[in-house]
């Protein structure tokens, strides 16, 4: 009880600034134990600031009694001493409109009155308050900003809960925990798109993509909504960087029922665009892709064919050309290869990959496939582009200009080159025309 005389006695002075107070002097005076601001006239002060000799502001209320622990004007609070709140951070449990409950920070300016309905800026980072001028935390803004539970704006890479309403999505890389990445610029602006259902922007050199809310994607995208061909979509990794080069992923879903293989093959370039072709068999020279040295032939689906394919030549012509199933390049030199069916034939492939037409090393191809003589024929007369051949069963060109005889005795005379001069001392030469590959029927 001593204390608290004490503690009345020094505010007193305080107030009195060592001025003598009576009951009609203007000023602060103690009265039933509050303090009250007489006017000249010794009447009571109602609902106005008036400062103390400490030079702070404290309110009269509507009793004319200094006001403790109460908001004022709903923009303005005195703390338990009376004193005006300004220049800082104030966690109170009452709001201004005088409900109680959970603490809320708010922010007193120097003036007094708190911040209310904007951003700002305090320390060094950005703070939102509402009309009321509670700190707000989480989504704000329209959901273009989300704040932390410390109030401040998050800025770069969040993983955040979309805003409440936001259809929940799932990131298939990660723990399906709902969360989504979001980023956020330097003043805590949410990226959103401008224009389109979604848009890439590059962040560190590296491109991710966002939909039309902020949220980055991951797998397939169907970018271009104006190609519904696998050139309309990019991809993008579990950590949303744009996939450049070489990928191996399910197709997109949306086209997963025109691919044979559940998982094949995509090359991207440096934008991102998956490398497409034409439509196998239609191919020609001008579509090959060279990557790091290596030839690829890409079809309409954005994969790396395989096997033998049909090419058009830059001249109109079309030969064969073979791609290794393991790593799709453009096979070179000779080489056994299944047909089908059962079927296999030896081919012979260029330094580029081309199907050799004429002889090589002393044998026949066409189109790269090696031309051979029927099975126990011993010889036969084969046209390639207009020179007819002699070839044996192991399809070597034989060359004989006294002449040797095929199985049914029939004798083929060839000059130096092989090329067939007379059958039977006929200068008529029946001959068949060199076999194709088994795709030119």
């Amino acid at each position: 009880m001593k204390r608290r005389i004490l503690l009345i006695a020094a505010v007193a002075m305080v107030m009195s600034a060592g001025a003598a107070v009576t009951a009609q002097a203007a000023g602060w005076s103690m009265e039933n134990g509050s303090w009250v601001y007489l006017d000249s006239s010794g009447d009571r002060v109602y609902n106005e600031w008036r400062r103390g000799a400490d030079n702070q502001w404290r309110y009269l209320d509507g009793y004319g009694q200094m006001a403790l622990n109460s908001w004022v004007d709903d923009v303005y609070y005195v703390d338990a001493n009376g004193i005006m709140v300004a220049g800082g951070w104030q966690q109170l449990d009452v709001a201004p409109d005088g409900e109680s409950g959970d603490l809320h920070w708010y922010y007193f300016q120097d003036n007094g009155k708190i911040v209310t309905d904007k951003w700002m800026k305090i320390g060094g980072k950005w703070y939102h308050f509402d009309s009321d001028g509670i700190m707000e935390t989480g989504w704000v803004d329209n959901d273009m900003y989300f704040c932390g539970d410390d109030g401040a704006a998050l800025t770069g890479w969040q993983k955040l809960y979309p805003p409440t309403g936001d259809d929940m999505w799932f990131d298939p890389f990660e723990n399906q925990d709902g969360k989504v990445w979001y980023y956020f610029n330097t003043s805590g602006k949410k990226y959103v798109p401008t224009d389109g259902e979604f848009t890439e922007k590059r962040i560190d050199g590296t491109y991710y993509c966002f939909d039309s809310t902020g949220i980055m994607q991951t797998g397939w995208v169907h970018y271009d909504s104006g190609k519904d061909s696998i050139d309309g979509y990019r991809y993008y990794g579990s950590s949303g960087a744009c996939v450049t080069g070489w990928y191996t992923a399910e197709p997109p879903e949306d086209l997963a029922n025109s691919y044979e293989s559940d998982v094949d093959w995509f090359y991207f370039s440096r934008s991102g665009v998956p490398k497409t072709g034409p439509v196998s068999g239609n191919a020609s020279t001008s579509d090959f892709t060279r990557i790091n040295g290596k030839t690829y032939l890409f079809n309409e689906k954005g994969n790396p064919v395989y096997g033998l394919q049909r090419v058009k030549e830059a001249d109109g012509s079309y030969t064969a050309y073979y791609f290794n199933p393991d790593d799709r390049t453009a096979a070179k030199g000779k080489m056994k290869i299944d047909e089908g069916d059962g079927m296999s034939a030896t081919y012979y492939f260029t330094s580029s990959g081309k199907g050799y037409t004429g002889v090589y090393s002393g044998s026949l191809y066409y189109m790269g496939k090696l031309q051979t003589a029927m099975d126990g024929s011993r010889y036969e007369a084969v046209n390639v582009n207009g020179k007819v051949y002699l070839v044996n069963e192991a399809g070597r060109v034989t060359k004989s200009t006294s002449g040797v005889k095929d199985a049914n005795g029939s004798k083929y005379v060839t000059d130096k080159g092989g090329i067939v001069v007379k059958v039977d001392d006929s200068s008529y030469i029946p001959a068949r025309d060199a076999i194709p590959p088994i795709w030119w029927y």
